[in-house]
């Protein structure tokens, strides 16, 4: 194998026709070898391959659609291979069930977080192997246990409340904290930061060191390609269901990981830059068509003030908490101010629900895509097509000719990849089912976008394919609010930016005062910041 810090070509499709020999220093605890997958219409693996050393954090990178998460649920039990080979601990194994994997030591964080919302925080935690005594579940130890487990990951909240009270983050902390509760031989984590912020992120890596220095291995996917180098060992790339290459982590650089990932050269990946976005930082006189000023909120502390203008992207940075995602959902009508107020095109408006806003023609793409955007057994055709049904159907009967011509345009339109519109959407990558969010809210010819994390768990180049698209959105007039927690989305995609701290906008960046710099610098310490401009200029 050559050495890739040396080699800059781009590893071509099918460079090994099987798995070579073990790279790794550590004796191997997983070995997958010439894995097919196949689903109606795609071939999702085609002979890919893994290895896993004992005791090592394992990175597995790739576009949305090169087979990451297809090679994963063939480990843990919910898909059969369709050929191939595993081995676990030196043992041939074919899992039927999840339950059986976790039995065996495999135990799985999915990036969608796959809990009970209507149970408890304990229930949650120690679902399956409840705590008993006599024959009756052992609240006390069980309630107690679960706080134990969250005080170890940095988490002190009451375990009894239902799951849903709490924010996706600390869901996906709550996923953590039952996963690492498991004896188990090897830990998957599938995008487990992606609703993290930057103190619960480092607590994260603190329990993946703890658990390679219990012994444990870790396969770590994510799409946050800074963070490999922190944590990682090795990397296995992957592109359109083969294994491109296996390395050393220390031997790859971001920029080689990306190009490989990618099919391009080193090169050309550095001149297209971080993201999508092409040459922004514009500024646009007139009046606003949306703006909220002074809004407030109940338990959820929100004092926030932001507008748009037509043509105009508008970021919305800050750190979990700061109320971003609050000023969204008030915008949008899911949620009500105590106090404040909204402006459409000048004219006050009192959004009673989303109905009402969609009614005044605007959008919006929630940050949890699975528990609030799309309906993951319905297809495709009917999740894009969800919010303009009501103009589709005649006394009841929906128009499935017009409905279809709406389908065929935007899959077009958007280069959403579908085996055909009748698949279910659960089925898609996260950057397809993204592109089929915003084809619903595009359908309606929207003149308000809000994008609350448009590329949450979705890879860098189904990244660039979002961001093109807003942008392009944008130029055709429509006015866009995007809250996202990657700066470099904020810097290079917005026109003017907002920074909100503890429920408050502490800062207004002009499009000439846009840095990185001085946004951390102001989420971090608000209006006390030097480099912060004042809200309002």
């Amino acid at each position: 194998m050559s050495n890739p810090s040396t080699d800059h070509s781009v590893h071509g499709s099918g460079l090994y026709a099987s798995a070579p020999e073990n790279t790794s220093e550590r004796p191997l605890l997983l070995q997958m070898k010439n894995i097919d997958k196949v689903f109606p219409g795609v071939v999702a693996l085609d002979k890919a391959w893994l290895n896993v050393g004992q005791r090592e954090v394992h990175a597995i990178v790739g576009q949305n659609g090169a087979g990451k998460s297809t090679l994963i649920k063939i480990i843990n039990g919910a898909y059969h291979r369709d050929g191939g080979e595993v081995l676990f601990e030196g043992k041939p194994i074919s899992f039927s069930t999840t339950h059986q994997a976790q039995r065996a030591g495999i135990s799985t964080i999915f990036q969608e977080i796959n809990l009970v919302p209507f149970r408890s925080v304990a229930e949650n935690i120690f679902m399956g192997r409840e705590p008993r005594k006599y024959g009756l579940l052992n609240w006390r130890k069980m309630n107690g246990g679960s706080a134990d487990i969250l005080g170890t990951l940095g988490v002190h909240i009451d375990v009894k409340q239902p799951l849903m009270n709490l924010n996706v983050a600390l869901q996906q902390m709550v996923a953590i904290a039952r996963t690492v509760s498991f004896e188990a031989k090897l830990v998957i984590m599938d995008e487990p930061t992606s609703s993290l912020d930057e103190r619960e992120v480092e607590t994260l890596f603190e329990v993946i060191r703890s658990l390679k220095r219990d012994g444990v291995s870790v396969i770590y996917i994510s799409h946050r390609l800074d963070e490999l180098h922190r944590v990682g060992d090795r990397i296995t790339i992957m592109r359109d269901g083969e294994t491109i290459e296996e390395s050393p982590l220390s031997s790859l650089t971001k920029l080689g990981i990306v190009s490989r990932m990618l099919g391009k050269e080193i090169g050309e990946v550095a001149r297209e830059g971080a993201t999508g976005f092409g040459e922004r930082k514009k500024v646009f006189p007139g009046a606003p068509i949306i703006e909220a000023d002074s809004l407030k909120r109940g338990k959820n502390p929100v004092d926030t003030s932001v507008d748009v203008r037509p043509g105009e992207i508008v970021g919305i940075a800050g750190l979990l908490g700061s109320g971003r995602t609050e000023t969204a959902r008030i915008l949008f009508g899911a949620d009500h101010a105590e106090s404040g107020s909204v402006k459409l095109k000048g004219a006050p408006v009192n959004f009673g629900s989303p109905r009402e806003a969609i009614k005044a023609r605007i959008g919006y793409c929630s940050e949890d895509r699975k528990a609030e955007g799309i309906i993951p057994f319905m297809s495709v055709r009917e999740n894009l097509t969800l919010a303009a049904l009501p103009a589709l159907s005649r006394h009841g009967i929906v128009d499935k000719a017009e409905q279809q011509a709406i389908v065929d345009r935007f899959i077009s339109m958007l280069s959403i990849k579908v085996a055909n519109p009748d698949q279910e959407i659960r089925q898609l990558s996260g950057g397809n089912q993204q592109k089929v969010l915003l084809a619903r809210w595009l359908c309606l010819n929207p003149e308000v976008l809000l994008l609350d994390e448009p590329t949450r768990g979705i890879d860098v180049g189904a990244k660039a394919e979002i961001h093109s698209l807003i942008e392009s959105l944008a130029g055709e007039g429509l006015a866009v609010l995007m809250i996202t927690s990657e700066i470099e989305e904020i810097v290079e995609g917005s026109d003017r930016v907002f920074v909100l701290r503890d429920g408050r906008t502490v800062a207004e960046f002009g499009s000439d005062q846009i840095s990185q710099d001085a946004i951390i610098t102001t989420m971090a310490e608000g209006h006390d910041s030097p480099v912060a401009a004042p809200a309002g200029i």
